[in-house]
C-alpha cells in the first residue's frame, strides 16, 4: 500500500472519531451544567482544556464564557480540535482515497461536512445544539459502520482501525484527566452528594454509563469509574481496548516490530497500574506519562508507514 494512501485512511479515521468526541463532550456538559447547583458547575473551561488548546484559545478568545467556548469547538475552522475541521479534514482525506473506500461512505460523509457547515449557526444556539450535536453523533456512527460492513478488511482497512483506537485512547485518557481534576472543587462534606453527578458525566462523556452499570454492577464511584475506563478489556473505549486493537493491527502490517514494541511496553504499563489508588495529583502524573506513551506510538506509526513530511527549502 502506498504510504501517502495509508496515511489518508489513517486521518480520515481519526478525524471522524474526533468530531463524534467533541459532539460528546459539548453535550454531556452542556447537560451537566443544569444538574449541578450554581456555584458548583464547571463551566465550559475545562472542556477547553480537555483539547490541549487552552493557550490557542486564551489567544483568541476574551473569556470562557459558554458562546465562545462553543464556537471554539463547534465550528472554528481555525482550531484542529473543533467539530467543523474534524469534519472538514476528513472530507478531504476520504477525497484523495475515494478508490479506497466505498462510494457510499464518501456520500456520508462529504452530506455530513455539508450539513455541519450549513447548520453552524443554529447549532451553536442554546435552542439548536442538541439536534445539531446528535446529528454529528449519529452520522459518525453510521460512516465508521459502513466503512467497517463495507470496506475490504485489507491492510487499508488496519490503518483505519489504528486511527479510530488511537484518536480514542487518547481522548479518553484527555476526559479522565480534566473531568477528574475540574468537574468539582476539592470534596468536602457538603458537596460529596454531587460526587456522582460528576463520575456519571465523565461516563457519559463517552457513552460509558450503561455499560459500566452492566459491566460494575454497582453505584458509580471513583474507583471503579477508573478501572473500567482505563483497564475493562471488553469495552471499545477503555484505554486497554484500544490499545490492544491497536496491537492487533499492527500485527497484521509489514515492518511493525518497532511500532509493537511500544504498543506492548504501554499494554504492559496499562496492566500494572493501579490509577483509582492514585490521589488526583499522582493520576494528573500518570495520565500525562500515559499520553506521552500514546503520542510516542503515534510518531512510531507515522514514521514507518507514512511519507516524511515535506521540508520546504530555505533557499527557494
Amino acid at each position: 500500500m502506498l504510504s501517502r494512501v495509508a496515511e489518508n485512511i489513517y486521518w480520515l479515521a481519526r478525524y471522524v472519531e474526533r468530531a463524534e468526541n467533541t459532539a460528546r463532550i459539548v453535550s454531556v456538559n452542556a447537560n451537566l451544567l443544569l444538574d449541578l447547583p450554581r456555584g458548583i458547575a464547571p463551566g465550559w473551561q475545562p472542556l477547553v482544556y480537555i483539547t490541549g488548546a487552552n493557550a490557542w484559545f486564551e489567544e483568541h478568545y476574551p473569556d470562557y464564557g459558554e458562546p465562545n467556548v462553543v464556537h471554539f469547538l463547534i465550528g472554528d475552522e481555525r482550531h484542529s480540535g473543533s467539530i467543523l475541521y474534524a469534519v472538514a479534514a476528513a472530507r478531504e482525506n476520504c477525497r484523495t482515497i475515494r478508490d479506497f473506500v466505498p462510494r457510499e461512505a464518501w456520500e456520508l460523509l462529504n452530506e455530513l461536512y455539508l450539513y455541519a457547515r450549513d447548520e453552524l449557526e443554529r447549532g451553536t444556539t442554546k435552542g439548536g445544539r442538541h439536534g445539531y450535536l446528535k446529528h454529528i453523533i449519529q452520522s459518525a456512527q453510521g460512516i465508521n459502520g459502513l466503512l467497517s460492513g463495507t470496506m475490504l478488511h485489507d491492510q487499508g482497512y488496519e490503518f483505519l482501525h489504528l486511527g479510530r483506537f488511537m484518536e480514542r485512547a487518547d481522548m479518553t485518557t484527555r476526559i479522565i484527566d480534566v473531568r477528574s481534576a475540574n468537574l468539582l472543587p476539592n470534596a468536602t462534606t457538603d458537596l460529596q452528594p454531587f460526587e456522582t453527578i460528576q463520575w456519571v458525566s465523565v461516563l457519559k462523556s463517552m457513552t460509558a454509563y450503561q455499560a459500566y452499570r452492566r459491566s460494575e454492577q454497582v453505584r458509580v464511584q471513583r474507583e471503579r469509574v477508573l478501572r473500567f475506563l482505563f483497564q475493562h478489556k471488553a469495552f471499545p473505549r477503555a484505554v486497554w481496548h484500544c490499545i490492544e486493537s491497536t496491537r492487533q493491527s499492527l500485527e497484521k502490517l509489514p515492518r511493525k516490530d518497532a511500532a509493537l514494541r511500544v504498543a506492548g511496553r504501554v499494554k504492559r504499563n496499562l496492566e500494572a497500574a493501579e490509577p483509582w489508588r492514585l490521589d488526583q495529583q499522582q493520576l494528573h502524573a500518570y495520565v500525562d506519562e500515559l499520553q506521552l506513551s500514546i503520542g510516542e506510538l503515534h510518531t512510531e506509526i507515522a514514521k514507518t508507514w507514512f511519507p516524511p513530511p515535506l521540508v520546504l527549502d530555505a533557499a527557494a
